[in-house]
């Protein structure tokens, strides 16, 4: 299984399902060479194109794998919906979740080094734990076979001021021993919201009084019924609620900042590039698309610094080096751990 440890060219990933490319940015700085990227997703394309130059914009099932160029990495942040307690948790009878498989076919077909997949936390006990059981069992008999390891993490210990909890997956070949996951940033400072937000803000980002005030009387009829859902103003001092992609979801992280004519209280939304913050985009990453498709693509995304620790373990266990791969200092032997609904 060991690659050429003289040649970081031998870290050749494919990135899957690729959104705006959150996947991507994180190998890259981990030293991995993408060489081939897919997503159907119109707008997402336009994104991915903006900023990385090329991705192949088409239905994942019409992808021949003997087209797809050399590669020892699959990436793949396959759809969440089927298995968010958000949503109708249909799971894999939902078309969708059904998607799964054609990371097994191209896994099938190529036999890469190794996997590294993204979902929901809810993925794992899903259907009782039956459904990640059967995920688990395919991906462990994909190609020639796969140690599979899985662990939940939150990006909030990454050095982005956001809890998301999420589900990520490693698949190695010919491996024997324990992947360990990191479970915060190396050398990071933790950030707060203050930290990320922008000092001039746009009017339209603001929410009219009269919207704001009926999403009080929202909350407050449902914490009448004993229920804490409802808006959320935060405080700077903290961090913010998961990003989502709905947009209710977006009314959970509401900012208090400087009066206007159109909120005397100064409520208003996360901005997008505020949004990219939160997942760890660096700056100078692009957002050609409008508001609305941003809040999507950003609340569909990664957090890129989650997968850039990631990538640099199963480098370390790719160029075997030893000392880092049998460092537990930032990362624990895996095992499903006690989970909690989103």
């Amino acid at each position: 299984m060991k690659l050429n440890k003289g040649s970081q060219k031998e870290l050749r990933a494919i990135d899957l399902f690729a959104g705006i490319g959150g996947f991507r940015l994180g190998f890259e700085d981990a030293g991995y060479q993408i060489v081939y990227s897919n997503d159907i997703n119109h707008y997402s394309c336009i994104t991915y194109k903006e900023n990385f130059g090329e991705i192949d914009e088409k239905d994942i099932r019409e992808v021949k794998t003997e087209d797809i160029p050399d590669f020892n990495v699959l990436l793949a942040g396959f759809p969440c919906q089927p298995f968010s307690m958000i949503g109708k948790r249909d799971g894999l009878s939902d078309p969708r979740g059904q998607l799964f498989h054609e990371i097994i076919r191209i896994v099938d077909g190529r036999n890469p080094k190794a996997f590294v997949l993204e979902n929901v936390k809810n993925l794992l006990k899903h259907n009782k734990g039956e459904t990640y059981k059967y995920i688990k069992a395919k991906l462990e008999n994909a190609g020639n076979g796969y140690r599979v390891f899985e662990q939940i993490l939150d990006s909030k210990n990454f050095g982005v001021p956001q809890h998301r909890e999420r589900a990520y997956i490693v698949g190695i070949r010919d491996f024997e021993g324990e992947f360990i996951f990191p479970q915060r940033g190396n050398r990071i400072k933790n950030k707060t919201l203050g930290d990320i937000l922008e000092e001039k803000v746009p009017e339209q980002h603001y929410l009219s009084e009269k919207y704001y005030k009926g999403l009080l009387n929202h909350k407050r009829r449902h914490a009448d019924k004993g229920s804490g859902f409802g808006c959320s103003v935060l405080e700077r001092t903290g961090i913010s609620n998961t990003l989502v992609s709905g947009n209710m979801g977006r009314e959970r992280n509401l900012i208090k900042d400087k009066p206007c004519k159109k909120n005397r209280w100064g409520i208003r939304r996360v901005t997008p590039r505020e949004c990219a913050r939160l997942q760890g985009f660096h700056e100078g990453f692009k957002i050609p698309v409008s508001t609305t498709q941003a809040y999507l693509q950003f609340g569909n995304s990664v957090s890129v610094p989650v997968l850039r620790e990631i990538a640099h373990r199963l480098k370390d266990v790719l160029l075997e080096n030893p000392k880092k791969v049998s460092s537990s200092s930032q990362g624990l032997l895996i095992g499903l751990p006690k989970v909690s609904s989103l």
